[in-house]
C-alpha cells in the first residue's frame, strides 16, 4: 500500500512513529531519492518535517492507513 503524508512538527512526528510501530509490516518514507524507517522518529525528523513524503507499508494494513490518516495528504 502506498499514499503521501505530511507531518507538521513533532508531535506528529512521534504520532505517526507510534502507529508504525504497532504496524506487523516494514513502513517505509522516501522523498527523492532517500528512504528511511518509518518507524525511525530521529530518520523522520532528518528528513524533515513540513514536506510530503511518500509511504509504502508491505503489510495491506488499511487499519494503519486509518490510524495515521489526519496526515494523509490527496
Amino acid at each position: 500500500m502506498k499514499f503521501k503524508i505530511r507531518l507538521e512538527n513533532t508531535n506528529d512526528a512521534q504520532e505517526f512513529v507510534r502507529a508504525a510501530e504497532q504496524c506487523g509490516g516494514d513502513v517505509d518514507l522516501h522523498r527523492g531519492v532517500v528512504y528511511i524507517d518509518g518507524k525511525s522518529l530521529l530518520g523522520i525528523l532528518a528528513m524533515g518535517l513540513k514536506k510530503e513524503m511518500n509511504v509504502s507499508v508491505s503489510d495491506s494494513a488499511s487499519s494503519f492507513k486509518e490510524a495515521v490518516g489526519k496526515f494523509v495528504v490527496a
